[in-house]
């Protein structure tokens, strides 16, 4: 099977082809769930238009964070896992490295901020982890991940700037494609919440490769909106802030530039949402499709929700990338 490749920039051995995201969905096959493509009156009838909602708030450890994860963490040798996993994550993929690495029978190491929401830290915990805390402000994650790498020999797994998570995550795109044609739609336009871009990129990835008429957007929360960014400028941009949104999930300082590579090849127009708008989204979820989506994963949901985008006589694709909200937070948005 052939297909587009898109290689990081700097350095043309590192790639991400279609048949990568075809072998990940191949080991994915009874590990992960496939989560459905769903349909929702109330949602349609809202935005005036038709949406394919890709719930992965239902997957493994709560968010599509589990696909790469494990796809990478499969492709290790014995004696290397034997060595152990370090990762760095605010919550989603430190879940997703935690609860894989249980399945192989490896010690994880997580370095998570201090101020991540408290039932991403339990449940990362729960899963047999070690996470180390830091200042989001004040401290470096990578140098401390660095660190204790050093010290262990173990090994350290990207978020998003890595070939083999980046395939795992397209297994969204794929799935939705598939799903998608089994359904007789043909789908316009896909939006996902983009962090540091594994998830968009793979997706955008095997959509180009199994649905190119299908244009993939890209979704930010305001002031953090960094792809957006360097998608027009056409060179990695930075977010000046590191904290102040409620989308943790999602405040990414740079875009990976594995992913970059190929989004900057295969995404149309991005699209931003203010935390108000997560937050009615996060409702709107709770109280219409019957779905616990915490604000980083609703955010593309919330694109459509306030209009980012003319959907009359239109099928679009969402993805609700994750469910590991804080009760707290959940009661806020419901209550409003």
């Amino acid at each position: 099977m052939t297909g587009a490749t898109a290689e990081r920039p700097s350095s043309g051995s590192i790639a991400v082809t279609f048949d990568d995201i075809v072998e990940a969905a191949d080991a994915l096959e009874g590990v992960a769930v496939k989560t459905p493509l769903l349909t929702n009156p109330a949602l349609d009838e809202r935005v005036g238009g038709r949406v394919l909602i890709k719930p992965e708030c239902l997957q493994r450890s709560g968010s599509f964070k589990f696909r790469g994860a494990y796809n990478c963490l499969r492709q290790l040798d014995p004696d290397v896992r034997a060595r152990g996993v370090v990762a760095c994550s605010s919550g989603n993929h430190a879940q997703g490295i935690a609860s894989s690495a249980k399945i192989f029978g490896m010690p994880a190491t997580i370095v998570m901020p201090a101020d991540a929401p408290q039932v991403k830290l339990e449940r990362t915990r729960g899963y047999g982890a070690t996470v180390i805390t830091y200042d989001r402000a004040t401290e470096d994650r990578d140098k401390i991940a660095a660190e204790i790498c050093a010290d262990t020999g173990a090994t350290f797994v990207h978020p998003y700037n890595d070939p083999a998570v980046i395939a795992g995550q397209g297994t969204v795109g794929l799935e939705i494609a598939v799903q998608a044609k089994d359904l007789g739609v043909r789908l316009d336009d896909v939006l996902a919440c983009t962090g540091g871009g594994g998830l968009s990129s793979g997706i955008a990835l095997a959509l180009a490769n199994t649905s190119p008429e299908t244009v993939f957007h890209t979704v930010e929360p305001q002031f953090f909106d960094d792809y957006k960014r360097s998608l027009e400028a056409g060179a990695l941009l930075s977010n000046p802030a590191k904290s102040g949104s409620i989308c943790d999930a999602l405040l990414s300082e740079s875009p990976g530039e594995i992913g970059f590579s190929i989004l900057r090849q295969f995404a149309g127009e991005g699209y931003t949402v203010t935390d108000e708008q997560v937050l009615d989204a996060v409702a709107f979820a709770f109280s219409e499709l019957k779905l616990v989506v915490e604000p980083g994963g609703a955010a593309a949901l919330a694109a459509l929700l306030s209009g980012k985008l003319d959907l009359r006589e239109r099928t679009v694709g969402v993805v609700l990338t994750g469910g590991n909200i804080d009760p707290k937070m959940l009661f806020k948005a419901v209550s409003r």
